[in-house]
């Protein structure tokens, strides 16, 4: 019998430490008389596209390989981008593996976006945990730097809802296998001490136990929502002025039985349905990855996305920034109450305002459709990648966030780790090495600022965790991300078991998340005194709202994940407003807020922290613009 020829294979290397193991492994997979020969290419060989597509007529299959870096970017990717570019005529077998299927991923316009599109298609709430664009390639170990979340079908789930101040919680229930309830019943939270209390034993009713497999995702299903800087103030007793203008949820947290989790480490999406009939959850799980799978699912769509009931922000907004003058004299007032030691930092912050325009001008020539909350998401996005970005549709709020703050993780077996963030360089042509960042911010004011918000924290998990429980296992540690250079401190802290002398009472992470809000990172320290001088500076009767307070998930087996909602911009369905001088009857339009601010300490100046105030702000401002 004849030798059979050997099947060549050609291995795009992108430099990576995996690449020997695959080579081995397509060599041998194959039993004899096969014999498999199997060539290095690297990503960034000099190869123009003609050139390319003549070396891959030698070869019967090809390999897109891992690597590190982003899909999104032509120099981490190289010639794998034109592998996604051939014409039929030079089309041949191809298998992508990490990077590899990230960037087919990417070139098919496959992102989180489109995934949410295809299986939330007619959904007017929706909940986006994104980490896509977390581009440390230290971050892609992470959970939430590995991961991106999507809760769908969220009108079927119920959604408990509290006002800061009330007796009660809310649940809410929209929808129940299609058809239209809008139930709402009242608890009352005397039997619980607080909403916590409740939240706790719906979660505690409904909870799973882990499998414990590390290919597990880390979101099986369970509570995802937001909590305002506000329900953080009302922790830690500070009482709000009465009466508040609004009836808005400052907690807004629903519960979670259908999602899609990306791998965006291994290239694989989890497709999930927390119910008790194997039958129904077969039957969802199995359409939506059919959905999923569609040829036409990733291929570019060239026209918008329907977008969700809400009214659309165009260019023509009316912004209001914060007064440059009126923000420098706070910075200094500030400083008299730190002098006077009441505090040691303040996190000072204010807000601009957006008004967008609805509709064009009468007898102006028509323009494009101006962009819904979801179009403002992507270009955000785009435009400033984070490992914690988010989007929330969910009951009266609409949430933008672009945030690259983690507040608390949690296993389901008590470990809680917080990591504050004090200390930014943004990257530029002089500071483009972590080096460089090293020396900028490893100095007093910066390291100051962290450490102070380290201790902080350090109160806070001691307060759950007990003494002896809390460590800090990476002090000042500069990390390196898309676009800017950040101090991270890591503080972590082992919740007790259940005490065999007292009520046996289980802690969990949820109490953490509890006793450490508002995030300590927003405050200043000590946290409760820096909070009541905030509150005077700031305007007693001005509210932070979303912005300062944390966005997250609380899996069904106890695991969760929050970030400090920064970076970000917000509305309310019930805030509406216009220019002054409009005619009575013309429509008032949606209002959006975007917080920005920094901390003051005592070697701050006033110019600084001014210019460090707008430098946050720009990011969520220009997507107003760039939409």
């Amino acid at each position: 019998m004849p030798t059979p020829s050997p099947i060549r294979i050609l291995l795009l290397d992108a430099h990576d430490s995996f690449t020997n193991n695959i080579i081995s492994l397509l060599t041998t997979i194959l039993p004899p008389p096969a014999e498999v020969r199997v060539s290095l290419l690297p990503i960034d060989a000099p190869l123009s596209p003609a050139a390319f597509r003549a070396e891959l007529r030698r070869y019967h299959a090809l390999v897109c390989g891992p690597g590190p870096g982003s899909p999104l970017v032509d120099t981490d990717v190289g010639l794998m981008r034109t592998v996604w570019e051939l014409d039929d005529e030079d089309l041949l077998p191809v298998l992508g593996i990490c990077l590899g299927f990230q960037s087919l991923v990417a070139a098919g316009g496959g992102g989180v976006p489109e995934i949410v599109e295809v299986v939330d298609q007619d959904g007017s709430e929706r909940i986006v945990l994104d980490s896509t664009n977390a581009a440390s390639v230290e971050a892609r170990g992470d959970a939430r730097g590995r991961y991106s979340i999507v809760a769908t079908v969220l009108e079927e789930a119920p959604r408990v809802e509290y006002h800061t101040g009330d007796d009660y919680a809310t649940v809410r229930l929209k929808r129940v296998r299609g058809h239209q309830v809008d139930m709402a019943q009242r608890v009352s939270l005397a039997g619980y001490g607080d909403i916590w209390g409740f939240i706790a034993s719906f979660h505690e009713a409904r909870r799973i136990e882990s499998s414990g497999k590390e290919s597990d995702p880390p979101f099986l299903g369970g509570f995802m929502g937001y909590v305002t800087y506000e329900q953080g103030l009302e922790g830690i007793g500070i009482a709000l002025e009465l009466p508040r203008l609004h009836h808005r949820p400052d907690v807004c947290l629903v519960w979670v039985t259908k999602s899609v989790v990306v791998d965006h480490l291994l290239g694989v999406m989890h497709v999930q349905h927390l119910c008790s009939d194997p039958s129904e959850s077969a039957r969802w799980v199995n359409n939506t990855a059919s959905r999923l799978l569609a040829p036409q699912t990733f291929h570019r769509r060239g026209g918008p996305f329907p977008s969700l009931k809400t009214r659309r922000p165009s260019r023509g907004a009316t912004v209001q920034t914060p007064l440059t003058k009126e923000y420098e004299a706070k910075v200094e007032l500030c400083q008299e109450y730190i002098a006077a030691g009441e505090s040691y930092e303040l996190c000072l912050t204010d807000q601009t305002t957006i008004i967008p325009q609805q509709t064009p001008p009468p007898l102006l020539p028509r323009r494009r459709p101006p962009p819904s909350s979801w179009s403002l998401f992507k270009t955000l996005r785009e435009r400033q990648p984070a490992p914690f970005a988010s989007y929330l549709r969910l009951g009266p709020a609409t949430l933008v966030s672009a945030s690259p703050e983690r507040f608390l993780s949690y296993t389901a077996s008590g470990l809680c780790s917080m990591r504050p963030m004090k200390g930014t360089v943004r990257k530029s042509d002089a500071v483009a090495t972590l080096a460089q960042a090293e020396r900028i911010l490893h100095v007093p004011k910066e390291e100051a600022e962290n450490l102070m918000i380290v201790d902080l924290v350090r109160h806070d998990l001691h307060a759950v965790c007990g003494p002896g429980r809390v460590a800090v296992p990476r002090l000042l540690h500069v990390e390196e991300y898309q676009s800017v250079f950040q101090m991270v401190t890591v503080v972590e802290g082992q919740l007790p078991p259940p005490s065999d002398g007292g009520d046996g009472k289980r802690h969990t992470g949820l109490d953490v998340l509890a006793a450490s809000l508002p995030p300590g990172s927003m405050t200043g320290a000590p946290k409760k005194r820096s909070c009541e001088i905030l509150r005077h500076v700031e305007g007693a009767g001005r509210e932070r709202s979303l912005y300062s307070g944390v966005v997250g998930y609380m899996c069904a087996t106890g695991r969760g994940d929050w970030s400090v909602t920064i970076r970000s911009l917000f509305r309310w369905d019930d805030e509406r407003g216009g220019p002054a001088g409009e005619d009575e009857g013309e429509e008032e339009r949606e209002v959006w807020h975007i917080g920005a601010g920094g901390a003051v300490t005592i070697l701050s100046t006033p110019e600084g922290e001014r210019d460090e105030m707008f430098t946050k702000l720009v990011g969520p401002l220009r997507v107003f613009a760039d939409s």
